[in-house]
């Protein structure tokens, strides 16, 4: 039977890439000298996040600024980045957030998945495995009539489709 799986997956290199080319523009710019300004990328297991450094609020706007225009730039989906985070006081007079980088469709998404997939009245079933939703149909055409409708009805995650088997 064919089937294809729904996944939730950045391309990690562009992201490492974009950090790394905003801290070089935070590095250079006039208004960020002397400031302890910086984005740290940290990893803990399968758990990515991002963690914005600044000196004062307004800079770690800034800061949040120059990173999504990176991404953008370099093809990365900004809905990836969950930015809901509190900003934080530290030491002294400065401040950081935690931005979690979103891997894997979570339990909450997956039954939204479904739930769209059986009312659409398509001849596919959704199942999830793990952090990802794998929909099987009889025909092809019935799945890329699903990939059509995922990608227009589920807007808040930016969904890729792959393991597309015949």
């Amino acid at each position: 039977m064919p089937s294809f799986d729904t996944v939730l997956e950045p391309n990690l290199v562009e992201l490492r890439n974009a950090v790394d080319q905003s801290n070089k523009e935070i590095g250079t710019r006039f208004d960020f000298k002397g400031s302890a300004a910086k984005i740290e990328s940290v990893e803990a297991g399968k758990d990515r996040s991002l963690q914005l450094h600044a000196d004062s609020d307004f800079q770690i706007a800034q800061v949040r600024d120059i990173l999504t225009s990176k991404l953008t730039k370099r093809g990365v989906d900004i809905r990836f980045l969950d930015f809901s985070a509190k900003i934080e006081k530290m030491g002294g007079d400065k401040v950081r957030q935690t931005v979690t980088v979103k891997q894997g469709i979570d339990s909450e998404t997956a039954k939204k998945i479904q739930g769209i997939v059986k009312q659409s009245k398509l001849k596919v079933q959704a199942a999830i495995q793990g952090d990802s939703v794998r929909i099987t149909g009889g025909k092809r055409d019935d799945l890329q009539a699903a990939i059509a409708l995922l990608k227009k009805d589920v807007t808040d995650v930016p969904l890729a489709f792959n393991n597309f088997r015949d």
